[in-house]
């Protein structure tokens, strides 16, 4: 999650031993040049143009990967040799299929006359994935009054490139591939260095009337208004076979697709059951009806099974795949919405605690992953990601989760069962976490071949102090520490539930301890805020940064110091009327184009959000969940991307966007609901069996909603929530089953 430096602020300030770390996103090719559209379906995804096709333009992001692995590299639609013509694409609401309408273009004789006009022959791809494999369903319709024979005819190539190597790695070797064609059906296979053999089987129907390298063509006759479609199927695979070269593996028996039909209604039956059973936010402003549908549309896109139930990926193309902080803070942010989410992560990472240390793999007894992948380059150790722990802020955020999890659903069972993991966590937080004693946690990778920078800023430059200088390790994050502030409070907690009161009274002092010494050592008066860090000298990093805002989430703030914090994050420096930039203008490091160092991130908006509410400042809360709003009127499809360039709003213009980010990216895609929930001050404590509204408050843009189907324990709620200028109502719509849990609207003010 990395990018070059883009430009310096001063000139001579990058130090020669400055560098973009080890596996940088290249920002060529940018993600944002044209129209791309993403499918997902478990460990497979696909990124496609807006024709459906993949690989016209070369040296992108667009394939069908499975795995880790680019398992399609292309494949491309002809008319008659020519590209037809485009007339709308749109990933369906729901996002399970892509719907591409397309046209024949003109086609000529020999003697030079029309022999097919133009936008005689209607084509309509239809795309989906489904249980790794590529299905696509191209229909064809003749308008014309005349009969038309004509040739369709599709190029495709499978390059196996690792998910790195597509983002830019270079490799030195690679591992052989093999091709065989046969009726109906290309077999690609690829034996890596890791001898683990992926393989891609693209199949036709009906069979191409010829069928060679890379290409295959089919040949059409259509009557006036008649219909016709060409089926074609991409299955990816992996297998450990059996040493030998690849053409033995080819002749082994795939999965075989399903009928289309079939696995359409399967893939739309199995979405329907994964939300069948969360709340729904619906409203008459039809353009916020619209964000959180196609959010929770891409949340459960994102949403893969795993052996202890859900657990988010966190966005395509680059990082669709299990990441231990994003899939926390995604599941914190949909808790009042869909617990189970939270209980899968929280299993999950648990089964992927790291047990022993690994240098390697910035592995310690107790910590939680960072990053899952199963590529052959992951295999091979050339990238350090398959099982990796170089992430400071994971382990103390896992802790957090389970407190919250156990509040919302009071799932005290699922506590017990992680308790050691939880124990364990902590332990890492006090030992490895903190290997100098001085009661701070602090991140210093084992390995150049790891993220030298490992919280959730983890490009290069992220960490500097006031004068552009980059911070030297061990590095103590403001957000860590707030993030084990609240860590312990939460354990103390969920360990007075299980009767061990000696060990909550502890930790509530651990917790009031780390408190006062964090406002000592990190408050900075004359910036108003919290310092970004501590650096390997305990020297404070004096810069005004969004990460400040994360002591308001995580509760360690003193209100006091909460106040001014206010005041400088929503302040013109840090808020550029989009949202909150990473760093304020007014900083040596400040770049709007940068990833970390003045852009702006949703969920990074969406936790200071939170703390905004937890402090009470209602109105600076929906103050950013307008601004975000706002930012997804702008969006292709409403969809909030992973961040999006810090330049200060102007009047007639949108947000600019950030070349490589990720979209969909789960965190972002959940932002608006933790915005929501922080407006409305929404609490749902299960011990209390009552939904808590807490100083309620709407953004200007939203007069009213209805939350429907918001459980809390057996019961289950319809809530009407209503803006009266500056005042709100609460109208219980609907109540079933226990009848004894309330709905109550608190004022303190």
């Amino acid at each position: 999650m990395q990018e070059q430096m883009i430009a310096q602020r001063q000139a001579g300030l990058a130090e020669p031993h400055e560098r973009p770390a080890d596996h940088a996103l290249d920002a060529h090719p940018s993600l944002v040049e044209r129209p791309l559209r993403s499918l997902k379906s478990g460990d497979a995804f696909a990124v496609l143009d807006s024709y459906g096709d993949i690989g016209i333009t070369p040296d992108t992001s667009e394939g069908v990967f499975c795995n880790d692995t680019r398992h399609l590299s292309r494949l491309q639609l002809f008319f008659e040799g020519k590209r037809p013509l485009i007339l709308g694409s749109v990933i369906q609401d729901d996002n399970i299929a892509l719907t591409v309408d397309l046209a024949n273009p003109e086609i000529t004789g020999r003697d030079g006359a029309a022999a097919i006009p133009r936008d005689a022959i209607a084509i309509e791809r239809t795309k989906f994935l489904w249980k790794s494999v590529c299905y696509e369903r191209i229909g064809l319709r003749n308008f014309d009054r005349i009969s038309h024979e004509f040739t369709l005819s599709l190029s495709f190539a499978a390059d196996f490139r690792d998910l790195f190597e597509v983002r830019g790695m270079k490799r030195v070797r690679r591992g052989e591939t093999e091709t065989q064609f046969s009726s109906g059906a290309a077999r690609f296979a690829y034996r890596g260095l890791d001898d683990r053999v992926r393989r891609t089987i693209l199949r036709f129907k009906p069979e191409p009337c010829q069928l060679r390298s890379g290409f295959a063509s089919f040949r059409f006759h259509l009557k006036p208004g008649e219909r016709t479609s060409l089926l074609v199927t991409v299955a990816c695979d992996l297998t450990d076979a059996p040493a030998g070269d690849v053409a033995s593996v080819m002749s082994m028996p795939g999965v075989p697709p399903r009928d289309f039909s079939r696995a359409y209604q399967d893939a739309r039956r199995d979405l329907r059951a994964l939300t069948a059973n969360t709340a729904k936010v619906t409203s008459p402003n039809a353009l916020f009806a619209d964000l959180m549908s196609r959010s929770t549309a891409d949340l459960y896109t994102l949403m893969t099974r795993g052996p202890d139930g859900l657990y988010p990926y966190a966005g395509i193309p680059w990082f669709s795949t299990m990441f231990g902080r994003d899939g926390i803070i995604t599941a914190m942010m949909l808790l009042w919405v869909d617990p189970t989410v939270a209980r899968g992560v929280l299993l999950q990472l648990a089964r992927a605690q790291a047990a022993i240390s690994d240098p390697a793999a910035d592995a310690q007894p107790g910590k939680i992953l960072h990053e899952r992948r199963s590529g052959e380059m992951a295999n091979l150790g050339e990238v350090p990601f398959g099982f990796y722990y170089g992430s400071v802020d994971a382990t103390p955020l896992f802790v957090m989760l389970a407190g919250q999890y156990l509040d919302r659903t009071g799932d005290l069972a699922t506590i017990k069962g992680i308790w050691e993991n939880i124990e364990a966590a902590l332990l890492w937080c006090d030992t490895f976490g903190d290997r100098d004693g001085d009661g701070f946690v602090e991140y210093f990778r084992e390995t150049d071949s790891g993220l030298a920078n490992q919280g959730w800023k983890d490009s290069h430059d992220s960490i500097s102090h006031a004068d552009g200088s980059l911070a030297h390790g061990p590095i103590a994050l403001v957000e860590v520490q707030a993030y084990v502030y609240a860590a312990k409070r939460a354990c103390a907690v969920m360990a007075r539930a299980l009767g061990l009161d000696l060990r909550a009274d502890e930790l509530t002092r651990q917790a009031c301890a780390l408190q006062e010494r964090f406002d000592q050592a990190f408050w900075c008066e004359e910036i108003a805020s919290y310092a970004l860090a501590l650096d390997g000298e305990k020297r404070p990093c004096r810069v005004r940064s969004s990460n400040a805002g994360h002591a308001l989430f995580a509760g360690i703030a003193l209100p006091e110091r909460a106040a001014q914090l206010k005041q400088t994050l929503m302040s013109e420096g840090s808020f550029s009327g989009w949202g909150i930039r990473t760093l304020n203008t007014a900083e040596t490091r400040y770049n709007p184009m940068s990833y970390h160092n003045g852009s702006v991130w949703p969920h990074d908006n969406a936790l200071i959000a939170l703390g905004f509410g937890n402090y009470g400042f209602k109105s600076e809360a929906a103050r950013l969940f307008e601004a975000i709003f706002n930012v997804a009127t702008h969006q292709d499809q409403q969809r909030l991307p992973e961040l999006f360039c810090g330049f200060l709003r102007k009047a007639r213009r949108g947000p600019t966007a950030y070349p490589v980010a990720c979209s969909p990216q789960a965190w972002a895609a959940a932002a608006p609901f933790a915005m929501l929930a922080a407006c409305l001050g929404l609490q749902l404590p299960a011990q209390a069996n009552e939904i808590k509204l807490v100083d309620p408050v709407l953004p200007p843009f939203l007069d009213d909603l209805v939350l429907r189907g918001l459980t809390l324990g057996t019961s289950q709620f319809d809530l009407r929530v209503h803006r009266h200028e500056s005042d709100v109502t609460i109208n219980v719509l609907k109540r079933w089953h226990d009848s004894n849990a309330q709905v109550t609207m608190i004022k303190t003010k």
